[in-house]
């Protein structure tokens, strides 16, 4: 298992999102859960992103994160619109 790493920028961002998204928040808590286990699963569409790499809440919404592998850590930079993710 990963030990999932929340900055405090992640955790403004991921405040403002849950409050503009409250249907999506089950979804959001089971897409952690899921990293936290195999950050690889095929359902969460993980993929390399300029240095970053992005997992699937829904087809619109990802998080945007980097590993630390050594650590088994995973880093949460970013929770947001798709294209907010590649810009």
């Amino acid at each position: 298992m990963y030990k999932l790493v929340f900055t405090h920028t992640y955790l403004k961002r991921e405040k403002e999102f849950l409050k503009k998204h409250k249907d999506l928040i089950e979804r959001y808590k089971k897409t952690l859960r899921l990293i936290e286990i195999n950050p690889y699963h095929p359902s969460l569409r993980f993929h390399g992103l300029k240095g970053k790499y992005s997992v699937s809440i829904t087809i619109t919404y990802r998080i945007v994160l980097t590993f630390a592998v050594k650590d088994d850590e995973i880093i949460l930079i970013d929770v947001g619109h798709h294209e907010e993710a590649y810009s």
